[in-house]
């Protein structure tokens, strides 16, 4: 997971936090919500049931690339610039 992500922030000119502790944290939020709910939802964002709503939230979630640029980090700080 942690490549693909890695390859995902290249290519779209960011990259993952470089502090391995948080990028560690956020993934193994990921895992554990990818086996209790079956999507890798954002471990930051509140899951309500409605699958509509909370497919926003799958990382990387539609909020990420507003967050990077106006914040210089995704909201949990998988992504930075």
């Amino acid at each position: 997971m942690i490549q693909e992500l890695k390859q995902y922030a290249s290519q779209h000119g960011f990259r993952l936090n470089p502090d391995e502790s948080v990028v560690q944290r956020i993934i193994k939020g990921l895992m554990v919500n990818q086996q209790k709910y079956g999507q890798r939802y954002c471990p930051c964002r509140r899951i309500t049931g409605d699958q509509k709503e909370d497919a926003k939230n799958i990382c990387p979630c539609i909020y990420h690339l507003t967050e990077i640029k106006e914040s210089g980090h995704c909201f949990c700080g998988l992504f930075v610039k």
